[in-house]
């Protein structure tokens, strides 16, 4: 009796193993179709921040021409665009710079502005200049769908800036920018 009570108990967990692990695999399947809508949706949404040139690239890490890659605060290391003016900034929590923020910060107007859309990968290639008080730069920016975006900026002089890091709207930005430099 015993054995045949127990008999029954493996059977019944071996029956709810097995039924449970279906539903895993459902909703792997609903997760992944559920990411790929939200994916969608966010490519659409991107599209509206580069028709209104309305964002900012929040970076998490700074790398240099040679590979050299440190991580950052994403509130003083940004690129904001607003309709027709653009700024560029670095920064450091750990000295004063020409910003008062470790760093430095030029501000300009947006002139050239191209827009490549990659429908397959959901991405966008973003290429613009900006004409500051302290030069021209040209920014070339990829950003994917899930708002990851990496941003080459490059000027007259030798060598670039590579930002890595997260797209945002302007208003869900906590970005802080510093002076002006000169």
């Amino acid at each position: 009796m015993n054995i045949g009570c127990l008999l029954l108990t493996v059977g019944f967990l071996w029956i709810s193993l097995n039924s449970y692990s279906q539903e895993i695999n459902i909703n792997r399947k609903e997760r992944k179709e559920a990411r790929k809508a939200e994916l969608a949706a966010n490519f659409d949404v991107l599209n509206t921040l580069f028709e209104t040139k309305s964002f900012v690239l929040e970076a998490y890490y700074l790398e240099n021409q040679y590979g050299d890659r440190i991580p950052v605060s994403p509130i003083i290391n940004f690129i904001k665009v607003n309709a027709s003016n653009g700024v560029l900034q670095t920064g450091s929590n750990f000295r004063i710079g020409y910003n008062g923020l470790g760093g430095v910060t030029a501000e300009g107007t947006i002139g050239t502005w191209k827009i490549f859309r990659n429908y397959k990968n959901l991405s966008y290639t973003l290429q613009f200049s900006l004409h500051t008080n302290m030069g021209s730069y040209d920014v070339l920016m990829t950003v994917n769908a899930d708002n990851n975006a990496r941003a080459v900026v490059s000027g007259l002089r030798p060598g670039r800036l590579i930002y890595n890091g997260h797209l945002d709207t302007i208003h869900n930005s906590k970005v802080y920018k510093g002076q002006n430099t000169i």
